[in-house]
């Protein structure tokens, strides 16, 4: 099993195997690329787009500056919208769904370590040299017409429904059911989401 599959699979893995690193460098370098780019240069931005994600929909809106890991575990639907200063650390799969808006400064993680320093990094090298901590993953998914409201964080394994709101600054631990809107930290249900009702309760 490589390092790769081990770290799909939610096993612990090593974030210093040669295949890992260079598909972290390649991305890297890809968004360093794309967050310098002229902001009207969309041809650019679709071929480094189509390099750096997994696999994305029709009418993809993502504005730099954008930040990742790999890159291509990330799965985006038509007319995702991310707007700027997103982090998805993408060890694992983020697949998020159509009709998605993704406000500013929102991170997805699906990296995770153990709680202990021993158990993170193990027994100290003897010559002193840098050792990855231990990593395992579990993947995030953000169902259709979902709207992440500004600085909040997705935290790892969580799988949040249709029609969801998830208001600004909430940290979600948990998964969220859909036609729901949710705020605060940890993030928690505040009613069911029906048209036509009032939408500012610290959602942006």
């Amino acid at each position: 099993m490589t390092e790769r599959e081990k770290m799909l699979a939610g096993l612990l893995y090593d974030c210093g195997d040669p295949e890992l690193l260079d598909r972290w460098h390649t991305a890297k370098d890809l968004v360093r690329d794309y967050n310098r780019l002229d902001s009207r240069d969309l041809a650019e931005k679709d071929r480094i787009l189509t390099r750096l994600l997994g696999g994305r929909g029709k009418n993809v809106w993502v504005t730099p500056p954008f930040f990742v890991d790999y890159g291509h575990n990330i799965y985006l639907g038509d007319n995702c919208e991310i707007n700027m200063n997103c982090v998805f650390l993408d060890d694992n799969r983020i697949v998020i769904g159509k009709n998605a808006l993704i406000a500013p400064g929102v991170q997805i993680y699906t990296a995770f370590h153990p709680t202990h320093p021993a158990d993170r990094f193990g027994e100290p090298r003897e010559d002193g040299s840098f050792a990855f901590c231990k990593t395992r993953t579990a993947p995030v998914i953000i169902g259709d017409n979902v709207w992440i409201g500004g600085g909040a964080v997705i935290m790892p394994g969580v799988t949040i429904g249709d029609n969801v709101v998830v208001g600004a600054g909430s940290v979600v631990t948990k998964d969220i059911p859909s036609g729901v809107i949710a705020l605060g930290n940890p993030c928690r249900i505040l009613r069911e989401n029906r048209r036509a009702e009032a939408d500012k309760e610290g959602l942006s």
